[in-house]
């Protein structure tokens, strides 16, 4: 399966909080924000100039975007990111949405990651 993927202009931050935690005001910001709610935890992925310094979080992500909207009954999507990228030893953060993918790697990765991933057919722009 070949994929048109394209790169994020900013730096992300995944932030963890407790379960009952509130959204914060700053997670309702422009852009690629995803917001997630367990019975173990809040998560919340935002860009890192959002995040307050004091936020609990791992700073330093990159984001790929699966071209979309991508049909629900298409499979093996993440898996034809994810898959090149674990072979590599790369780590991944993947966000699924309705239309699309996006997978997170860390800034010191990605240039190896678009490696990897024009390697195994996808375009990246």
């Amino acid at each position: 399966m070949r994929l048109a993927l394209s790169i994020l202009p900013s730096r992300y931050a995944v932030c963890r909080f407790e379960p009952e935690a509130a959204i914060p005001d700053w997670a309702d910001a422009p852009g690629f924000v995803s917001v997630t709610r367990t019975s173990e935890e809040l998560s919340v992925v935002a860009a890192e100039e959002v995040v307050p310094d004091d936020v609990r979080g791992e700073r330093g992500w990159r984001v790929l975007k699966v071209a979309g909207p991508i049909p629900f009954e298409l499979t093996g999507v993440a898996a034809a990111v994810i898959s090149p990228l674990a072979a590599a030893k790369i780590s991944v953060f993947p966000v699924a949405t309705y239309d699309t993918d996006y997978i997170l790697v860390k800034e010191s990765d990605l240039t190896r990651a678009v490696g990897v991933l024009r390697a195994s057919g996808h375009e990246i722009a």
